[in-house]
């Protein structure tokens, strides 16, 4: 099943560029809500460019790190350098019931494109009975230092429709909450993780950003490009003439594990 649909490719520099860090005391948090230890065995399922698995295996976890995209595994190992990562190029249905076990499995901004039933049964199978899985994303409360993303994802919205409605025909793609999911799974003790940030963002970093998404990477909108950037320049200077603006976002990871003794 490694010849899947490359939605990322072409996306990966962009991505490693703009896209939000997890803060490490985020991660520290959730390792030590884990009990991890030194060692244990990790696995970060669609990894993209090591943003989780980079950070991991500093911290000593022994790191599998897996993603259908081969640009983005290049990426990630580049980046991983001296670091003792083992990569592995697929996706969640290329999993078996012979990987493992691990003691956690982080999936970060990936899962909404997992048949997320099937993924969790098999991680059933693969995560340790003390392991957990944990999903990672990041949100923008609708606070005004944030109205440049309402027009970030309004002008994403009109050039990337056809996009957005094929991959929810399919089933993908949809960032509907994680609880029906892992309510449904063996894994329903659920904690929640957050961390929020405030930082300064400019406007290329905001386009940018928006070429990493997979619905309107340059590839995806081809010759369209040039206007999806242009429009959406100038909906945002008419938000801030100077380009400058302050994003305030969450990290969260809802931590999911298998109910313990009542």
């Amino acid at each position: 099943m490694i010849a899947q649909e490359r939605r990322f490719q072409g996306t990966v520099e962009a991505y490693r560029q703009h896209r939000l860090d997890y803060p490490q005391r985020l991660l520290a948090r959730l390792a030590a809500l884990m009990g991890l230890r030194p060692g244990d065995p990790v696995l970060d399922l669609g990894c993209g460019p090591g943003s989780l698995a980079i950070p991991l295996a500093r911290m000593g976890m022994a790191v599998t790190a897996m993603d259908p995209e081969p640009d983005m595994l290049a990426a990630a190992g580049a980046a991983a350098g001296d670091l003792s990562i083992r990569f592995v190029q697929g996706g969640s249905g290329d999993l078996r019931e012979s990987d493992g076990p691990f003691r956690l499995v982080t999936i970060g901004r990936a899962f909404h494109w997992m048949d997320r039933a099937a993924t969790l049964a098999i991680l059933e199978r693969i995560v340790a009975p003390d392991g957990g899985v944990a999903l990672l994303h990041d949100a923008h409360p609708p606070v005004a230092e944030n109205a440049w993303y309402k027009v970030f994802n309004k002008v994403r919205e009109k050039y990337g429709r056809a996009q957005f409605a094929h991959v929810r025909e399919r089933g993908e793609g949809g960032h509907r909450r994680y609880e029906p999911y892992l309510f449904a799974s063996a894994f329903t003790e659920v904690d929640t993780l957050s961390v929020t940030i405030r930082a300064p963002i400019g406007e290329d970093a905001i386009v940018g950003r928006a070429f990493s998404t997979s619905v309107c990477s340059r590839a995806a909108l081809g010759a369209r490009a040039a206007g999806f950037e242009a429009e959406l320049r100038a909906a945002l200077r008419e938000i801030a003439p100077d380009g400058n603006f302050i994003e305030i976002a969450e990290l969260v990871a809802v931590l999911a594990r298998r109910p313990g003794p009542t």
